[in-house]
């Protein structure tokens, strides 16, 4: 490894120093680091401020200290800062289109490092006035007089982490900025503030943590960024126009920020142009697309980003041998669940530790919780709405993932499912209509039930006892009777 590729140095008291490069750390000495060691740093570097961090004069590197629980520093990390050209080329064209653009990405990936060569872009080949928000000197570097890495941009320094809100409220206010810079958007008072700046027409670029767009829109401080969502009870009809369930969650208000950059790594950024388009995908469980661009600006547009697995599938295949299913109750009685899984013969029981769950069940009124969607987003558990807090409606639900039909033969059921689901194969890979053989109305709603799953289209043809279902393509949708399990379910 070369100089170039250290990261940072890493001083703790009773151990050995370390240099730390992008693939491994080297120990810098045979001896373990003294206090008298990390003083004699300290004494070397700038004032640490209330948030540990201070700064070289006329350098990009930040230290950080950690404390004791008397506040004595008893490990510093020095973090090498560097001015790299060439670092904003992929996304070039939107710092260019005047929009406010947001980045995010791990800690390390070279979130401020692309901000500084924003602001000198800017500043010097563009001519606009340009502001950056400095809260720890990291951007600009330590002392009165910004690094030459942010070109002829002026920088605003932050007395306290706490007022970097109203220090970019002051910087519009005061002195009429076209661009205003800043790094670590990790507050409340700063999504708004920033909301703030975008509404009266200033380009704002800034950083937030935050791998994907999927992290900062469950993130209930910075979704604001990025539209924020809101809980929506919709009318029957407008619910059947959609297809969803009445609850819903929409995007709240306009993004502050119009693109969002996603930094993968140094030289790999996924691009999602259009902010509300993409969050309005996620908030209807669908994939929010972005382009994946390459070093030197390359854009492969033609090659989706990724997939992203938005949010666990919401229902559960009718999977007749499922055994021992262990079920959480989210905002539903435990003891009705129980009683719903005894009364019915059931094999499953309720679970209180959603980690030991193999499905969740939860009140439809409460599946836009940004708590369970998280929940959903880490454990990928299945999950199952129950539209209110009976026995009854529990029961329902029940039924209908687990094929439980009064009076009817299980090995009916399972015949009729699988089918349906060789039908539905058959469909989806040949697009041709496919009958299958008589069945009674209750075994036709099970199938049904396992056709909307694929979102395709069913219909019962015939009369009695010949009855059956045709399961279509998506696309081919045909007039149908008015009886109840003759409804076309999609």
């Amino acid at each position: 490894m070369e100089e170039q590729d250290l990261l940072e140095i890493v001083l703790d008291l009773g151990r050995l120093p370390q240099a730390r490069y992008p693939e491994r750390c080297v120990h810098l000495a045979e001896t373990a680091v003294t206090r008298a060691d990390i003083e004699q740093v300290v004494s070397c570097v700038g004032e640490f401020g209330a948030d540990n961090r201070a700064g070289i004069e006329g350098t990009l590197h930040r230290i950080s200290a950690l404390r004791n629980r008397k506040g004595h520093i008893i490990g510093l990390t020095l973090r090498v800062g560097r001015a790299v050209f060439g670092t904003i080329d992929q996304v070039r064209d939107l710092i260019e289109s005047g929009k406010s653009v947001l980045l995010l990405g791990r800690p390390g990936v070279g979130k401020t490092t692309k901000l500084r060569e924003v602001a000198r872009v800017l500043a010097d080949e563009f001519n606009k006035r340009v502001i950056v928000i400095d809260t720890s000197n990291e951007i600009a570097g330590d002392g009165d007089i910004p690094h030459p890495a942010i070109g002829s941009a002026r920088r605003m320094q932050v007395p306290h982490p706490d007022r970097q809100h109203a220090v970019m409220i002051e910087a519009v206010e005061n002195h009429m900025p076209e661009v205003i810079i800043v790094d670590e958007i990790g507050t409340e008072a700063e999504a708004i503030a920033a909301r703030t700046i975008a509404e009266r027409g200033v380009q704002l670029i800034g950083t937030a943590h935050g791998n994907t767009l999927q992290n900062l829109l469950l993130n209930p401080t910075l979704s604001d960024l990025v539209g924020g969502v809101q809980t929506v009870t919709l009318g029957d009809e407008e619910a059947r126009l959609r297809g969803t369930q009445k609850t819903v969650s929409e995007r709240k208000a306009p993004p502050t920020f119009a693109s969002v950059v996603e930094i993968v790594d140094r030289e790999d950024v996924i691009v999602h142009r259009d902010t509300a388009s993409a969050v309005d995908a996620l908030l209807r469980g669908a994939n929010p697309g972005g382009v994946r661009r390459t070093p030197g600006g390359g854009v492969s547009e033609d090659e989706p980003a990724r997939q992203i697995q938005t949010t666990p599938p919401k229902t559960v295949p009718l999977i007749p041998e499922q055994r021992n299913m262990k079920i959480y109750p989210y905002a539903l009685s435990r003891d009705l669940l129980e009683r719903a899984i005894r009364d019915l013969g059931l094999n499953a029981r309720a679970v209180s530790r959603i980690e030991h769950a193999g499905l969740i069940l939860a009140l439809r009124s409460r599946t836009s919780d940004l708590r369970l969607q998280h929940v959903l987003e880490v454990t990928r558990l299945p999950m199952q709405a129950v539209r209110k807090n009976t026995t009854s409606q529990i029961r329902r639900v029940l039924k209908g993932l687990f094929n439980v039909v009064e009076g009817v033969d299980d090995a009916e059921v399972n015949d009729a499912v699988c089918e349906v689901e060789a039908a539905v194969h058959r469909v989806m890979e040949e697009r041709v209509s496919v009958s299958l053989s008589p069945r009674s109305a209750s075994i036709r709603k099970i199938q049904h039930r396992v056709v909307s799953r694929y979102h395709l289209v069913a219909e019962s043809m015939g009369s009695e006892p010949q009855r059956h279902l045709v399961v279509y393509p998506a696309h081919s949708r045909r007039d149908v009777g008015t009886e109840a399990d003759d409804l076309i379910i999609h």
